[in-house]
């Protein structure tokens, strides 16, 4: 894997340099008060990245992409106007500008809107960490090939029942941005993100299996292997054989890591602003209550060095601070933006955009020790479907996965459906691995339910 440049040495990579772009958000801001708006914020962005897949040793797609945008919000008084440009020039920058204003002044007064105090703005943060959040990777196109394919490869070496591939991809992202306000709030910084990842096909006829494996980071040195990435996809897709129904049941349920930080995704959608203002979620009214189970920690981070959800701000310019969400399985605050807890008659959590690295303080049982734990019940491994009601909090997905007997893995399951509530699975939660994985903006281990339906035959 290629090594990654010094942060210092990649200015010259973006089509813009950082100070032009906090000249063009200066630039906006004057513009905005120069033709009557109370008040304005802007966000300038500037980012370019490379994506290869290769399908059976064949390069199938290569992919290119570089982006720019402005983004503007006025404000005539308590009246929104939003417009947006690719276009960077001084005359571009005007008319967009003169259009969230004409907006503006069509629009209902909202007594919410506007920006956020100015005292809770990340003014003056030269004492703040560094996130170390950019690590450019001077991938070549061929040397992306060549990673990809050894990817590919070392999954095709396990075994021969794997005879197909849906493609192995290497993905490399770098993006800079600025936003600002008329309260005199101006920042921002770099980012990279980078991902490998392999889905492999086993089996024949009807008796077929796919399953996949990736990994992804800011820094592409904290990217598993190639090798490994390819082969434990391929060690997935092989489990799957021989696949087949169950009987209906209830049982315990253990969510593997991945698919635990779904369920966390879940709990983050309900505890937010937007939810609960218009009363589409179960969790209205539950701040200080009991919503998980005692064994339940949860904390917000957001200035994790290398986090892929760290900042230092939200997308309102409000500083972000640590703060414990759960404690104890009781909730201690919301996900709120300046908007959303406005609406709620509460102070905003610097959540506008959303969560910032969200632990869950894992247990002290690995994955092998959460399967003793269940001794007999469900490991699921995919889910599939969309059904979650964030009203009631029913919760009702399709599901593939392992049956466990005796703290072992049986045989592979599909076909199956798996329900509850998601009030009842969050208060249910019998353990929490240690076996951490980190792919986005939620930190936590495999997940053991207590007790769910299972629909089977």
């Amino acid at each position: 894997m290629s090594r990654p440049a010094a942060s210092g040495a990649s200015e010259s990579r973006f089509s813009h340099r950082a100070d032009t772009l906090q000249q063009l958000a200066r630039d906006v801001l004057a513009h905005a008060e120069q033709g009557g708006a109370s008040a304005c914020e802007v966000d300038v962005s500037d980012g370019f990245g490379q994506s290869v897949t290769v399908r059976r040793g064949a390069v199938e797609t290569i992919e290119y992409n570089r982006d720019k945008a402005i983004a503007v919000a006025v404000y005539l008084d308590q009246r929104k106007g939003q417009a947006s440009t690719s276009d960077f020039s001084p005359t571009a920058l005007r008319e967009t500008v003169d259009a969230a204003l004409n907006i503006a002044r069509f629009t209902a007064a909202d007594p919410c809107a506007g920006l956020p105090d100015a005292e809770l703005l990340a003014i003056g943060s030269a004492d703040l960490p560094d996130l170390d959040l950019y690590h450019p990777w001077l991938l070549s196109v061929e040397g992306a090939v060549d990673l990809a394919r050894r990817c590919e490869q070392a999954a095709f070496a396990i075994s021969t029942q794997l005879n197909n591939s849906e493609g192995a991809t290497v993905s490399t992202q770098e993006g800079q941005f600025v936003s600002a306000n008329s309260l005199g709030f101006i920042g921002g910084y770099p980012t990279s993100r980078h991902y490998l990842s392999c889905s492999m096909i086993a089996g024949t006829n009807d008796n077929m299996q796919r399953d996949d494996w990736y990994s992804t980071a800011r820094n592409p040195l904290a990217i598993g292997s190639a090798e490994s990435i390819g082969e434990r996809a391929a060690r997935r897709a092989l489990s799957r054989l021989g696949a087949r129904k169950i009987k209906t049941c209830k049982v315990p349920v253990l969510f593997e890591a991945p698919l635990a930080a779904s369920l966390i995704g879940h709990f983050v959608h309900a505890a937010s602003g937007g939810s609960l203002y218009r009363k589409t979620s179960f969790l209205v009214d539950s701040l200080g209550k009991r919503v998980f189970s005692r064994k339940v920690q949860i904390s917000e981070r957001p200035h994790l060095a290398g986090g892929l959800a760290s900042g230092y701000f939200d997308s309102d310019g409000v500083a972000t601070r640590d703060r414990e969400v759960v404690v104890d399985g009781r909730l201690q605050g919301y996900f709120l933006s300046t908007y959303t807890g406005r609406k709620l008659g509460m102070p905003t959590t610097g959540n506008a955009g959303g969560c910032h690295n969200l632990v869950v303080r894992p247990g002290k049982r690995d994955f092998g020790g959460l399967l003793r734990k269940m001794g007999r019940g469900l490991l699921v491994t995919e889910l599939l479907g969309h059904g979650v009601n964030y009203v009631t909090g029913d919760y009702s997905r399709g599901a593939a996965g392992f049956w466990i007997e005796d703290g072992e893995i049986a045989h592979p399951v599909e076909e199956i459906t798996i329900a509850g509530n998601l009030r009842d699975m969050f208060r249910n939660v019998a353990a929490i691995g240690n076996d951490v994985l980190v792919r986005g903006s939620k930190q936590v281990g495999s997940l053991l339910i207590e007790q769910m339906k299972v629909a089977g035959r």
